[in-house]
């Protein structure tokens, strides 16, 4: 993308227009004819010609005020000179999650979906932190292993459909055994899951108060989140408040779309990426490819003025 180190250089340009129409402003004459040929009818090529000089001195200096301006490309690299946190997403598709109470928009759509719309803006706005996604029902496993190809995370979030683990129950427990698994598996100085579900454990044969201190024992901290509306049967906060406590982390309850998107950038907020981050920025001027034609235009402009092209006293 194409930058100016000097735009207000372009302010030169209000002048360089009224340089077609000096002539007229200042009282100066046509361009000097021989007498015989001023006798020709019609028009010669010395006077069709003869706004040349005037085009070639406006473009050559449209050229210089652009060549003043600084035209430049900026060449940036990125240089991740330290890892940030591993993150893994672990996400409730029973058939519950079909409820579309928290949809605030015209169109009423499933909590699953809003769940993936805010988690996806997460993911995108953590570009230096590996993530993973762990998805359960009836029953958990690995969707995505611990990335940092972001794009490829949210394209595999965007098919993940409800009953993707089963419809039928809410393994919570096996869910966090899953992901603890998988995150002892890294050697990390920060390690946490981010655990969103709308109902309460009723499958597999771990139960997650089990689950939550295995966690802690490996230093992972757990992020709970209830989704649903107030009065929504089914969801056993006390439950995952004591999955957030036992390993150093936090319950949230989200029963709007809108509360959702806060619980994320309140996370967001607590869980700063320690990646150090260097930028280096190179250059490229191009003012010369604009400087130069203009010079030659204006040379050219002054030659054919004073000699074959030269105006009258």
């Amino acid at each position: 993308m194409i930058e100016w180190a000097s735009p207000w250089a372009f302010a030169l340009l209000l002048p360089v227009l009224v340089v077609p129409f000096r002539h007229r402003l200042f009282g100066r004459s046509a361009i000097a004819l021989p007498h015989a040929e001023s006798r020709f009818k019609g028009r010669s090529l010395r006077e069709l010609l003869a706004p040349l000089p005037d085009l070639l001195l406006t473009v050559g200096l449209v050229c210089l005020v652009i060549a003043l301006a600084r035209p430049r490309v900026t060449l940036r690299d990125v240089v991740v000179e330290s890892d940030g946190l591993d993150i893994l997403l672990t996400l409730d598709t029973s058939g519950s999650m079909r409820e579309t109470d928290l949809s605030t928009g015209i169109m009423a759509v499933d909590r699953l979906t809003v769940a993936k719309r805010v988690i996806h803006e997460f993911v995108l706005g953590r570009p230096y932190d590996r993530i993973g996604l762990v998805v359960f029902g009836e029953e958990a496993f690995t969707q995505v292993p611990l990335t940092s190809d972001h794009e490829s995370l949210v394209g595999v979030l965007d098919y993940v459909r409800i009953g993707s683990a089963g419809p039928g129950a809410t393994a919570i427990g096996q869910a966090l055994a899953v992901s603890g698994r998988r995150m002892n598996q890294i050697d990390a100085p920060s390690r946490i899951v981010i655990l969103l579900t709308d109902g309460r454990n009723n499958a597999g044969r771990i139960s997650p108060i089990d689950a939550a201190q295995a966690a802690a024992a490996l230093d992972i901290r757990v992020y709970t989140i209830g989704v649903g509306s107030r009065g929504a049967d089914g969801l056993d906060e006390a439950t995952l408040k004591s999955v957030a406590e036992a390993t150093g982390g936090k319950y949230f309850r989200a029963d709007s779309q809108g509360t959702l998107i806060d619980i994320f950038e309140l996370i967001d907020e607590l869980e700063t990426s320690p990646a150090e981050v260097t930028e280096y920025s190179e250059h490229l001027e191009l003012f010369r490819r604009w400087a130069i034609p203009g010079l030659l235009l204006l040379l050219l402009q002054f030659l054919l003025a004073q000699t074959w092209l030269r105006r009258g006293p």
